[in-house]
């Protein structure tokens, strides 16, 4: 891994956020952290009860034809992550990687989101043992726009190949939703476009920006 060249650190709760929410944005300047791959509460759930190595593969497949780099954290359950857990776990990646900007998940109903929202908020915060992340960025998510109590005003927003991001997607075949479908991430890519002159856009609301 080449800090030098690591620009933007995206935070994915999630295997496959980060193409959701920052897939058109993603490239070689991204690094990417990934909170946990195990769904250990999933068992009854049988199109959930995808093996780690096929999520490692795709999130292979996804970072090379992306460009970016990444880590995840094996050791941690999706559906048990504790915010204690993960504070001390982002501060030493953002004092390591130093990024210019830092994406973050929007707190949804998703519990795994919020719990990486509100660990996210208390290790960028300013500290004297902090690195000082000058851009925050919240990204959103296509369930967000399905149903979400908590609306998502976004005030940034960066143009994107949406085939790009599409094809991106489709890596993370294990999974690919009828309710995140490829309609439906066109539709939203181009509602942003529309908003902000453009084609096809990324949204994001701006946490911090100095």
């Amino acid at each position: 891994m080449d800090d030098e060249k690591l620009k933007d650190l995206i935070i994915s709760p999630h295997v496959d956020d980060e193409v959701l929410g920052c897939g058109g944005t993603l490239g070689e300047n991204s690094f990417v952290y990934y909170c946990g791959i195990d769904e250990s509460l999933l068992p009854s759930d049988p199109e959930h009860r995808v093996g780690i190595d096929t999520r490692k593969q795709e999130i292979d497949n996804v970072a090379k034809f992306l460009g970016f780099t990444w880590e995840c954290n094996f050791d941690s359950k999706v559906n048990y992550y504790k915010e204690t857990d993960f504070i001390k776990i982002f501060e030493n990646l953002i004092n390591k990687i130093k990024p210019d900007r830092i994406f973050i998940p929007f707190p949804s109903y998703n519990q795994d989101h919020r719990v990486i929202y509100n660990a996210l908020r208390i290790a960028l915060r300013p500290h004297d043992k902090n690195f000082y992340v000058k851009k925050v960025l919240v990204y959103e998510q296509p369930h967000m726009i399905l149903w979400e109590e908590k609306c998502f005003k976004p005030n940034y927003f960066i143009p994107i190949d949406i085939d790009s991001k599409i094809k991106a997607n489709n890596l993370h075949m294990s999974q690919v939703r009828s309710m995140r479908s490829v309609e439906l991430l066109k539709v939203i890519a181009k509602i942003r476009g529309s908003q902000s002159n453009c084609e096809h856009a990324e949204a994001f609301y701006i946490e911090r920006w100095s």
